[in-house]
């Protein structure tokens, strides 16, 4: 058995002063992998996620101090592990980190958003399809894969609070719901919906405006993609709604591998 915390911390050092380390401290999670650390690796200061059995961690930072960045917490030593893609313009921004465990991979990602603007709505879409085209190849190699993060994109209705008046943000656009189907239709499932298939008002994120997370006024945004060949061993997904340490809450899976 397997488990895994996959939490978009919205700036680790600030989350850790919120009570981060509780958190990890109660779900003894084997893997955790956070998106949006925004911290270099050099700014890190492992000693208390070693003294919580996380004796292997791996960082993958932006250029430009104070943005993105992901990191991944282990127990287990991992047999391989790769920073990034290999595409520049996405490594750049420190978006992807793999960890490897024998003959299972898990990614850990931070998709760009497109909220700002036309240019970085363009980047998120070069993303989607570059990571699209990455992953098929990646697949090949590594068919066992997890791929796990901050998405920027609600799927389905049942995935946002307001899908009709949300047509037209970025994180809901036709286009961007079209690549999620596509994506779960490649040879991916969305372990969430495979858990709890109609679940709704089970959402990951909330706007930091309008008292937003009080009433539950969210996005479903971050996932757990399992590939098909190990989607039969997937056995338990939630939202862990507690963990307030930042705008987004941590997604836990159980899987058995």
């Amino acid at each position: 058995m397997t488990t895994i915390i996959s939490y978009n911390v919205n700036g680790i050092r600030a989350a850790m002063n919120k009570g981060l380390l509780e958190v990890l401290k109660t779900e003894d999670a084997d893997l955790v992998c956070f998106q949006e650390t925004k911290i270099q690796p050099e700014q890190v200061d492992a000693t208390p996620f070693e003294a919580l059995g996380y004796t292997h961690h791996y960082w993958h930072s932006a250029e430009k101090k104070g943005y993105s960045s992901v990191g991944i917490l282990s127990k287990k030593k991992p047999t391989n592990y790769v920073m990034g893609c290999g595409i520049e313009k996405y490594d750049r921004e420190g978006r992807i980190l793999r960890v490897d465990f024998d003959d299972w991979t898990v990614l850990n990602c931070y998709f760009p958003s497109g909220t700002s603007g036309e240019e970085r709505q363009g980047f998120k879409y070069e993303f989607l399809d570059d990571f699209f085209n990455w992953i098929a190849e990646l697949k090949k190699e590594r068919p066992k894969l997890i791929i796990v993060g901050d998405y920027n994109i609600a799927h389905m209705d049942i995935d946002i609070h307001s899908p009709k008046t949300n047509q037209k943000t970025s994180g809901f656009l036709p286009e961007e719901r079209a690549w999620m189907t596509k994506w779960f239709e490649s040879g991916f499932t969305d372990a969430f919906r495979h858990v709890h298939p109609d679940k709704k008002d089970d959402y990951t994120w909330w706007s930091v405006r309008f008292n937003s997370r009080a009433s539950n006024k969210g996005w479903r945004i971050d996932y757990q993609s399992v590939s098909d060949a190990i989607k039969d061993k997937i056995l338990d997904a939630r939202h862990l709604h507690d963990a307030v340490q930042s705008d987004h809450c941590p997604v836990w899976l159980k899987i058995d591998l």
